[in-house]
């Protein structure tokens, strides 16, 4: 992937969702907004075993943090939501806002379920217009998907994602090339992605508490701390400098998407029909990327909010909307006949995606 013609005149623009997970289930549950809520990884031991994933600004300022263990974590806040953590339903609305980012951007690079970064040099003719479509961006996600994300556009990527957590939650921050080195000094050198307690607690030892600090080391001074390549990139990053390119990858294997259903239900044909609706959907970004898939899971969310999946593998690659169709169906019926209850969200999913080449689809064998 090469860099834009003028490399050094770059717009760059970082997403980031707003605790991500927990934001999801807030979505999911109107209810608990407003409350402590604390995503949990369970343990096989049972019981609070396990550790916090993540949590919502309100669990955070009681200082429950990603890692402590539940059992502290209840102990803290007695009263917060406690919920297990939910990937199927994250990856779906991650696919839905993914998408929207997507159709705004010249080169896309998703990180992770929840960030993603932007070359939209191409696509703005300025800062002050990358500040527009990034408001544009979160007013589209807001609406659409009803999540909020924090925003930053740079003239690179370490500069963009600096700038996405500057003013979080639902922030939006432009650096321009001229400003850089006065957005950057006063912040605390951990606010340097890749700097890490240890390097940070070094540094520290040093006399050096914020990025403009740690610019006014030599690289000698910063070689002989860390090493040459750490030492490099460490006086580079307090300046600002980032040649790295934004490189196009979706950041899944898989495509999905979910809707809620009107009213909660265990009718085969409306389910069939959301189905239909969401292949569709699956399809049309599968031809938009060129890709094929070999397996479609059927995703269902009952009334008590737990996630059922079932998934049929192929026996060779397909690339077509009928056989998503008629796969799900398949699925979707036996789950049904299995477990009769209502359902309040459903999903379709396929994955082992490839790039088409021309290969021949499941229905003309």
């Amino acid at each position: 992937m090469s860099l834009p013609e003028d490399s050094h005149r770059r717009i760059i623009l970082h997403v980031d969702m707003d605790y991500f997970f927990a934001q999801c289930e807030e979505r999911e549950r109107p209810q608990i907004k407003g409350k402590p809520v604390v995503i949990c990884v369970y343990s096989a031991r049972g019981g609070d075993s396990g550790a916090v994933s993540t949590s919502n600004y309100e669990a955070r300022k009681l200082g429950i943090k990603a890692g402590i263990p539940i059992s502290r974590a209840k102990k803290i806040a007695p009263d917060a939501v406690f919920l297990p953590v939910n990937m199927e339903l994250y990856h779906s609305i991650s696919d839905e806002v993914m998408e929207m980012i997507k159709n705004h951007c010249g080169i896309f690079e998703q990180e992770s379920v929840d960030e993603t970064f932007c070359d939209i040099t191409g696509k703005v003719s300025d800062f002050e217009e990358a500040g527009i479509l990034a408001q544009r961006i979160k007013d589209e996600i807001r609406q659409k998907a009803g999540l909020t994300c924090s925003a930053g556009a740079g003239p690179n990527k370490l500069v963009a994602k600096i700038a996405s957590d500057f003013k979080k939650p639902d922030g939006l921050t432009v650096v321009k090339p001229g400003e850089v080195l006065w957005f950057l000094e006063p912040l605390k050198i951990t606010e340097l992605p890749g700097v890490g307690k240890k390097t940070g607690d070094r540094l520290n030892e040093l006399g050096v508490k914020t990025i403009g600090g740690l610019s006014k080391l030599s690289i000698d001074e910063l070689i002989r701390e860390f090493g040459q390549a750490k030492g490099i990139w460490l006086k580079q990053a307090s300046e600002g400098i980032d040649d790295s390119p934004v490189v196009e990858r979706e950041g899944t294997e898989q495509i999905g998407r979910m809707t809620t259903l009107k009213t909660d239900t265990a009718d085969p044909d409306v389910i069939i029909e959301a189905i239909n609706e969401l292949s569709g959907d699956v399809h049309r970004k599968l031809e938009a990327r060129k890709l094929s898939f070999k397996s479609v899971t059927f995703v269902a969310i009952s009334t008590d909010f737990k996630t059922h999946t079932r998934t049929h593998t192929l026996s060779a690659v397909a690339k077509d909307l009928d056989t998503i169709k008629n796969t799900a169906h398949v699925l979707a019926k036996a789950f049904l006949d299995e477990n009769p209850f209502p359902l309040r969200r459903v999903g379709i999913r396929v994955a082992n995606l490839e790039e088409k080449k021309g290969q021949r689809t499941l229905v003309e064998f």
